[in-house]
């Protein structure tokens, strides 16, 4: 019996299609490799616009849908301030802005504003054709960054959350303040960037 079952099995096994599944090493990016994200990222007539995005939505660990829609009023430039919406029924939260973003934003604004005859814009990001930068064109935006930065996988824009989310958690943030940042409804949904965090083992051993 069991030599006629693996008879079969050589016999078949040359014609039959295996589906396989092909994972990337990991769904973040490490602070330096965000820092070559966005570095490769510049590589084109409308790099300071990618740069400025990516950064955006790292420091501030938005999904592309929120990244798209943010507009010009909200972002407080006198008090670096930042009204963040969340998609998804998240919590609505104001985030500090720090001194690289404000900078990277007044140079996109007067960028904006210099490429059409009108005021500008309402949103933040805009395409070439001056129309607001759909979620699609973002995430073709950091695929784009992620190929010329030379990655061996896939970059994908949801990348960016995860990272910021790895990183807070790696610095060693409190995980409900982390909850409330990227605007979790669920302390579940927080919990996986505390548990890839690697100050949890540190002390384990000691020689």
């Amino acid at each position: 019996m069991g030599e006629n079952m693996e008879n079969t099995a050589l016999a078949i096994s040359p014609s039959m299609s295996v589906n396989v599944t092909v994972r990337r090493p990991r769904e973040y990016l490490t602070e330096k490799e965000i820092e070559r994200l966005i570095k490769a990222a510049g590589d084109n007539r409308w790099g300071h616009r990618d740069q400025t995005a990516i950064l955006i939505a790292y420091r501030h660990g938005l999904r592309s849908s929120e990244l798209v829609a943010l507009r010009w009023d909200d972002i407080d430039f006198s008090s670096g301030k930042l009204h963040c919406r969340r998609s998804k029924s998240g919590s609505v939260s104001v985030h500090p802005v720090g001194g690289k973003e404000l900078r990277a934003l007044r140079r996109l604004k007067r960028e904006t504003q210099q490429k059409r005859e009108t005021a500008g814009s309402i949103y933040i990001f805009v395409s070439e054709r001056l129309a607001p930068l759909s979620t699609a064109g973002f995430q073709r935006m950091v695929a784009r960054a992620g190929e010329s930065a030379g990655f061996n996988f896939l970059v994908h824009s949801h990348m960016l959350r995860h990272s910021c989310g790895y990183k807070l958690a790696n610095d060693g943030h409190d995980t409900r303040a982390i909850q409330h940042y990227l605007g979790h409804k669920s302390i579940n949904s927080t919990v996986r960037y505390t548990a890839l965090a690697p100050d949890r083992f540190k002390g384990f051993w000691k020689d």
